[in-house]
């Protein structure tokens, strides 16, 4: 159901080379580069992640309560992902854990513009 998803960057090379080198397992890649916008991902057939600096020229801003959910095949999935975006830059925001017992799974980050996303697992 979802294309793609939208997070704004002060720095459109870095948010680049953050995004594809945490999906590089997965082939992700530059798909689409328009200067100010860029499409990730590993085939324009399947979600992919955009990185943008904001059109109106302001300063992006992380929603609260916002956040990009990233599904992973298993826990140690979710937990290397997890571990690779904090090698890369992200920081903490709930380590890897069960939160529903026998139902959610899940470890969050903020990427280094502060966008909230989880890598996450039903079950």
């Amino acid at each position: 159901m979802i294309g793609y998803v939208t997070v704004g960057t002060t720095d459109i090379e870095k948010a680049k080379a953050f995004y594809c080198d945490l999906f590089a397992d997965r082939g992700a890649k530059v798909l689409i580069d328009a200067g100010r916008i860029a499409m990730i991902g590993a085939t324009p057939k399947e979600p992919m992640i955009s990185v943008c600096l904001p059109f109106d020229g302001n300063d992006p801003q992380p929603g609260n309560g916002t956040m990009v959910a990233f599904r992973a095949k298993d826990k140690e999935e979710a937990d290397a992902l997890y571990h690779r975006a904090i090698s890369l830059g992200a920081t903490c925001e709930g380590a890897p854990g069960q939160r529903i017992p026998d139902r959610f799974y899940g470890a969050y980050v903020r990427d280094p513009d502060g966008n909230k996303m989880t890598f996450y697992v039903f079950g």
